[in-house]
């Protein structure tokens, strides 16, 4: 099949197929992204609808749906449509996730902990489950725990900052300030933005 040459080409080429085969969720479910990389957030969610429709154990149209959500600030649908994900398809790391994002962003930490968990053990190489989840070990009180999985990340990707800034906010807690200058420093020459109150208070310990 001949690659289209751009967006509105794609979307065309994915509605044609739709009208001789409006069964295919895989196809609703594409016409979904390409809509929703063109900020048609209402389209794309009846098309990933569709492809639910058509294709109940799609788990990243629930994925999508929940993305959707999370773009209007609605934390609860987010949840819910990410909770379906992990139930259409076991294992879905993903899915574990983003439930785990928002539980934490919703208070709930010990099933936001759950959930992150479950995220890195059906993906060792999922980062931005084990940023979460060294955030929401802090809020815990699990200090070493959130050190330990901030360490990690840097072992999988060295260049990311939010694991140094992460690493500074422990260590403060600890009460070891060169370890926390030092990883503030570095996610400042990443170019993360350090929150101003951890510059100030480091700033005292320099």
């Amino acid at each position: 099949m001949e690659k289209a040459k751009n967006v509105e080409e794609y979307i065309a080429t994915q509605r044609a197929a739709l009208t001789s085969n409006p069964e295919c969720g895989v196809t609703h479910y594409n016409l979904g992204v390409a809509l929703l990389g063109q900020k048609k957030y209402s389209e794309a969610e009846g098309s990933f609808q569709d492809a639910l429709e058509n294709s109940p154990t799609l788990a990243e149209a629930y994925v999508q749906l929940g993305g959707i959500c999370l773009n209007r600030g609605d934390l609860e649908g987010c949840l819910q449509y990410n909770q379906m994900a992990v139930k259409s398809r076991a294992g879905f790391s993903e899915g574990y996730g983003n439930i785990g994002f928002a539980q934490l962003q919703l208070g709930n930490i010990d099933e936001a902990i759950w959930a992150l968990e479950k995220a890195i053990r059906w993906n060792p190489s999922f980062l931005q489950a084990y940023t979460t989840l060294a955030n929401a070990y802090i809020m815990k009180g699990m200090v070493e725990e959130s050190i330990e999985t901030s360490l990690k990340v840097i072992e999988l990707e060295p260049s990311f900052p939010v694991a140094y800034n992460n690493l500074a906010i422990a260590y403060m807690e600890k009460g070891e300030f060169a370890l926390a200058i030092d990883n503030a420093d570095k996610a400042v020459e990443m170019g993360y933005d350090v929150a101003s109150e951890i510059l100030e208070e480091l700033e005292a310990h320099r």
